[in-house]
């Protein structure tokens, strides 16, 4: 079992920037593919970002490239999304979830373990 907690959303102005943190309980941290999603008010759920257990391997939204960056502590069992120029369209709620297969993917339901979520709100 994984328990999963995010933190670090908020209200930040556009072009501002925030970094959502999300730490995990159990000793395996470091096996386990980690992602992050989002969902909107009224929409599906949306694929971010995810990195492999050494961070060698990562996968971007081709919506959030050049401006996301998502990166990983194995020490502090953390998975981190730097998120920089922020939109309005990236107001959100984040979620993290954690994959014990090994392969970076960027399927919802290929995550075994997911976190309660934090509100990202970007104001124009």
């Amino acid at each position: 079992q994984v328990l999963l907690v995010e933190s670090g959303g908020g209200l930040v102005q556009a072009g501002g920037s925030l970094r959502l943190s999300c730490v995990a309980s159990g000793r395996t941290f470091s096996s386990y593919t980690m992602g992050w999603f989002r969902q909107a008010p009224g929409e599906g759920g949306e694929f971010v970002a995810a990195i492999n257990w050494s961070g060698g391997s990562t996968h971007l939204a081709d919506s959030v490239k050049g401006r996301f960056a998502i990166s990983r502590d194995n020490a502090k069992s953390t998975v981190y999304l730097q998120m920089n120029n922020l939109k309005p369209e990236d107001t959100a709620v984040y979620y993290c979830a954690a994959r014990s297969s090994g392969y970076v993917v960027a399927t919802a339901g290929d995550y075994d373990y997911w976190g309660q979520g934090t509100q990202v709100t970007v104001s124009s």
